[in-house]
């Protein structure tokens, strides 16, 4: 698991190096703060987690963190979890993410996008005007600090309007995309008990209206706690009856009012996927989110006042916070709301050509997708303008990579980066003074102390190991909601390594300090001893034209067998027959491992996701393990539920 002597396929050139944010940031850090000034980013690292306290002190200077209140030190208690980031100091996350206002009002801080492809300006100064006009509206409700705000929308201009205006007031956002099911935001939502609720009468998707009207009035009822319900008209409809119109909301010129909170405040509510239960409720605080967010955005991702970021992403996914954290950094934001492949493949790359986006994010499944359906995105638009390709939500498999740098462009640098809805942030992933090598993250991010541990807790190189966070950082939870003594937060990262975040990846850190990500270590596929992430299995597989989509599944059984099945769902005018399965069983065989050939090769009419599009591995091997499907998954967390019945039914012949 090494390639220190293999080319990289991207190397930055001098000029990049030289001018990248974090190479300037290094050499001011050496003169004010004892950062190493020679060895790169490697020494930078090192300094970054031997120093923490320093490391941060410095980030929250370089980027000119505006503390109402002075903090008395950068960590109060250094203790996981539970650690205490810079106690006594308050601030507020909207007033930094509205400062380009003041100097650049008529620059455009939003570009809407829809299926038409066209985008819409909205400046800093209007985006402004309309926040501290909606946090005004939002105290005259009653709405006070701490206080829960509901968003049921899409990606649009009035989504990231009304999560500032929220930050604005001291409020705590939260917020699902209105393809979520009644269940599923409810699920959610009755968690943390919402004053208001921000809701649209429908979306378009795929060149269709979808209305929302009846799921609106569902919600209502079931949210006792909710004064006010605000109704934004994607559709063109009136309000429903009671409730406010975000028009009469949004239109006074008031000057927005900063409520300064302690940096522990909570800033918003995410949510894991839920597979197995009720979804966790991720508390984060303004502060945690606001440093580790300038620290991603502002160094790794090199964004400043002169780029465009987009990023496709919907509201009910963390990278939706990340893209509005743009903000932050001074960059234009695009919010594109609609299909990823509408009306073709390669509507993505047209958005990113029309917003003249420098930094354009997705997912590795749409990468390959856009590979598999010979999408020429250099050939048929003008990406000029694109700097930096990142990619995350599953790993980007080798053959991206090279598709990436193929048909994209080739001095492309190419961020694969991996990190967690839990920090709401990257562990590893882009930096862009390193170069890049296929199938790899560049490195672990500044101030991160990202390791690859055994089962007993010794650091490996080279070889799979669980991914472990050894000190902390600021962006981890606050707490889960309703969560008082704290027990299912330690649960769910602390089991394991007592004081040590696990969160429950397989990586491995090669000799030359990059990361690979092998998938999820609780559906690993542990044969004879030999364990590999299902990651490594869809990359080798899903390389086959014939193979649209895969799922493996490792299932101890009580006798000791254990049985390894692999579920396809196959590209049109395909056929499992012989001959398919035996190039599946050779493919893994040669380029992984004849341990991890699967016992079955098993055709499926679709993979089953979360709503957030990760396939959905453990709920569907707890169902092979007959575990009925009321306890094995929460259904509200699937795409497609009926997708599951051919489970349930697998395990009943089986057991027969």
């Amino acid at each position: 698991m090494t390639s220190a002597h293999t080319e990289p396929l991207w190397q930055p050139d001098e000029e990049r190096i030289a001018s990248a944010a974090v190479t300037r940031f290094q050499s001011w850090a050496a003169e004010r703060h004892g950062a190493p000034a020679e060895g790169g980013y490697p020494a930078l690292h090192s300094w970054s987690v031997d120093e923490l306290e320093s490391f941060w002190q410095a980030v929250a200077e370089w980027f000119d963190i505006r503390f109402s209140t002075p903090y008395e030190r950068v960590l109060g208690d250094r203790s996981m979890p539970g650690a205490e980031w810079f106690p006594g100091a308050s601030l507020n996350y909207a007033e930094h993410a509205l400062r380009a206002a003041t100097e650049r009002p008529h620059d455009p801080a939003l570009l809407h996008v829809d299926e038409t492809h066209e985008p819409r300006p909205i400046s800093w100064a209007e985006l402004r005007r309309q926040v501290g006009s909606l946090a005004a509206e939002l105290r005259a409700l009653g709405v006070r600090p701490g206080d829960r705000v509901s968003g049921y929308l899409p990606n649009i201009p009035e989504a990231v309007t009304a999560l500032l205006a929220t930050a604005a007031v001291g409020a705590v956002w939260t917020s699902c995309a209105p393809d979520f099911g009644a269940r599923s935001v409810l699920d959610r939502f009755q968690q943390v008990e919402p004053v208001v609720l921000f809701t649209v009468d429908g979306y378009r998707y795929g060149g269709k209206e979808h209305d929302r009207r009846e799921t609106v009035a569902e919600l209502r009822a079931e949210l006792p706690t909710l004064r006010a319900v605000v109704h934004i008209p994607l559709l063109g409809t009136e309000p429903p009856e009671g409730a406010l119109a975000w028009a009469d909301l949004t239109s006074a010129d008031v000057e927005p009012v900063f409520e300064q909170v302690p940096f522990s405040h909570p800033l918003w509510v995410l949510y894991s996927s839920g597979t197995t239960g009720l979804p966790k409720a991720i508390v984060q605080s303004q502060g945690g989110i606001l440093i580790e967010h300038l620290k991603q955005l502002g160094l790794h991702c090199d964004l400043g006042p002169r780029d465009v970021f987009f990023w496709y992403t919907s509201t009910g996914w963390m990278m939706w916070n990340f893209l509005v954290s743009g903000l932050l950094t001074g960059t234009t934001v695009v919010i594109y709301d609609g299909s990823p492949g509408y009306p073709d493949t390669g509507a993505q790359w047209r958005v990113a050509e029309r917003t003249g986006a420098t930094l354009y994010g997705t997912s590795a499944a749409y990468v390959m997708a856009c590979a598999k359906a010979d999408v020429h995105p250099a050939r048929d638009f003008d990406l000029s303008a694109i700097k930096c390709v990142a990619t995350t939500g599953s790993p980007l498999p080798p053959d991206g990579f090279r598709w990436l740098h193929d048909e994209v462009r080739e001095d492309l640098w190419i961020a694969s980066v991996s990190g967690g809805t839990d920090v709401c942030s990257c562990f590893a992933g882009a930096v862009p003074t390193l170069p890049v090598h296929i199938g790899e993250l560049q490195a672990a991010g500044l101030g991160t102390d990202l390791q690859s541990w055994d089962p007993s807790g010794k650091p490996l190189v080279g070889e799979v190991g669980e991914l472990v966070v050894t000190n902390p950082m600021p962006s981890m939870p606050i707490h889960f909601w309703n969560d008082p003594d704290g027990s299912r937060y330690r649960d769910s990262y602390f089991e394991m390594f007592p004081g040590v975040w696990r969160h429950g990846d397989w990586i491995t850190i090669t000799d030359h300090g990059s990361v690979v990500i092998h998938g999820r270590s609780d559906s690993t596929l542990n044969r004879q001893g030999v364990r590999m992430g299902s990651a490594d299995i869809y990359e080798a597989v899903e390389r086959l034209p014939e193979i649209r989509e895969s799922l493996v599944i490792g299932l101890e059984e009580p006798d000791g067998g254990y049985w390894m099945p692999l579920f396809v769902h196959l590209a049109d005018g395909a056929t499992l027959d012989e001959a398919l399965i035996d190039r599946i069983k050779r493919t893994i065989r040669t380029e992984l491992s004849p341990r991890h050939v699967p016992d079955d090769i098993i055709e499926v009419p679709a993979v089953p996701h979360t709503l957030t599009g990760k396939r959905i591995e453990v709920p569907v091997k707890r169902l092979l393990q007959g575990t009925p499907m009321s306890k094995a998954v929460n259904p509200g967390s699937v795409d497609n539920v009926g997708l599951l019945a051919f489970y349930e039914k697998l395990a009943r012949d089986r057991a027969k």
